[in-house]
């Protein structure tokens, strides 16, 4: 069957082959027994879906879909809706974050455990909780990263709640030091970033090598600019790498819509997303 899938717009994981598309068809596209247009983001969902529009007669069936549209993930298929070299070895999460929606779409019950799939070759983790799984099953994926003879990233994010001892070996002796990427979202205990960074770093992380990072939710529901950048000056002190995410609501919850961040918080999100102007900011709070 030739598929066809088609994205919004381009990200570093998008596909690059021959049958990837990104936006309308052109005047060379060949006729294909399906068309999917892949959706990620809530917010390019009504590009995706002028897209699905546009791409009618280009198949017999078009399909619209994605995480997006909080829909249950299948297994996991390398280079099919993401770039070779991306790799997804679990779906799912047992925390219940009332700002994610990968619990709603992914478990079978609230508290679920992820669900382990087969490992396939990569070297860029995009699990939801990897941690949360198996012991077994992480120890196979970290011998599958070692494997790859280059630096592995999980960009999918690493939960500090859910680190244990042998997990931080487990990421201390990759070689090179792996880019980690840790979360700092509303409810959390600042204690237990504090404690993954302390650990991290006795097993031989640095501060200053920037390897260890950490998403710091902003502009949330009660949130204000005092707060957040008390949250980012908090997290570079304890050997993260701070980036601002800004918060959204969800269009599909019209209670939400009134806590849409007003612009001002796009310009104090940029200040803290940029690696120069945030080492910069951070520089006097890093401690190691």
């Amino acid at each position: 069957m030739k598929l066809i899938r088609v994205f919004p717009r381009r990200t570093k994981a998008t596909p690059n082959d021959e049958l990837a598309y990104v936006g309308p068809p052109d005047l060379f596209t060949d006729q294909a027994d399906e068309v999917h247009v892949s959706v990620a983001f809530s917010c390019d969902k009504p590009t995706a879906e002028r897209l699905a529009y546009e791409w009618q007669g280009m198949a017999r069936t078009v399909k619209l879909g994605g995480p997006a549209y909080k829909m249950r993930s299948e297994e996991f298929v390398p280079g099919k809706y993401i770039k070779p070299g991306y790799v997804i070895t679990s779906r799912g999460c047992p925390r219940g974050c009332w700002f994610c929606d990968v619990p709603k779409r992914e478990n079978d019950y609230h508290g679920a455990p992820p669900r382990e799939l087969a490992i396939a070759e990569g070297w860029n983790i995009l699990d939801d909780n990897l941690l949360a799984c198996s012991r077994p099953h992480v120890e196979s994926v970290f011998a599958m990263l070692r494997r790859q003879g280059r630096r592995v990233e999980f960009t999918g994010g690493l939960e500090a709640l859910s680190l244990q001892d042998y997990q931080v070996g487990l990421l201390a002796d990759l070689t090179p030091r792996p880019n980690c990427f840790f979360a700092y979202d509303p409810g959390d205990a600042f204690e237990t970033l504090q404690s993954a960074g302390r650990r991290l770093i006795a097993a031989g992380f640095t501060a200053r090598s920037h390897r260890l990072r950490c998403y710091v939710l902003i502009g949330h529901p009660n949130d204000t600019f005092s707060q957040a950048e008390k949250r980012l000056r908090e997290i570079a002190g304890v050997g993260f790498t701070p980036h601002a995410m800004l918060w959204r609501p969800d269009d599909a919850i019209p209670s939400q819509l009134k806590w849409k961040p007003k612009s001002e918080w796009k310009g104090f999100q940029r200040l803290w997303s940029r690696p120069a102007i945030i080492h910069a900011r951070a520089s006097s709070y890093v401690s190691t």
